[in-house]
């Protein structure tokens, strides 16, 4: 469990993985998707959900590893990865 300190560290790093995710939104709405962002877990694993046009496409992945996850990495390098829930 994460100790009581940790949490400004995490609803920062929380905040700024929702600021990049919030600049990236347009650029997946505009091909009729939309990405959730549900969680940032302690590992730095980011995890998302993807709606509409990306569910189900086929380059969705490719979408969610070097666009996503390559920005998310680029921008709070506390991520470690970024998975589909």
């Amino acid at each position: 469990m994460a100790d009581s300190a940790d949490k400004p560290v995490q609803d920062d790093v929380h905040q700024r993985v929702s600021a990049v995710i919030d600049r990236l939104r347009p650029l997946l709405q505009s091909d009729g998707g939309d990405i959730e962002l549900v969680g940032v877990r302690d590992d730095g694993v980011v995890q998302v959900r993807l709606h509409g046009a990306c569910v189900g496409c086929p380059g969705a992945q490719m979408t969610l590893k070097m666009g996503v996850e390559r920005h998310l990495k680029e921008k709070v390098p506390e991520v470690t990865e970024v998975v589909c829930v």
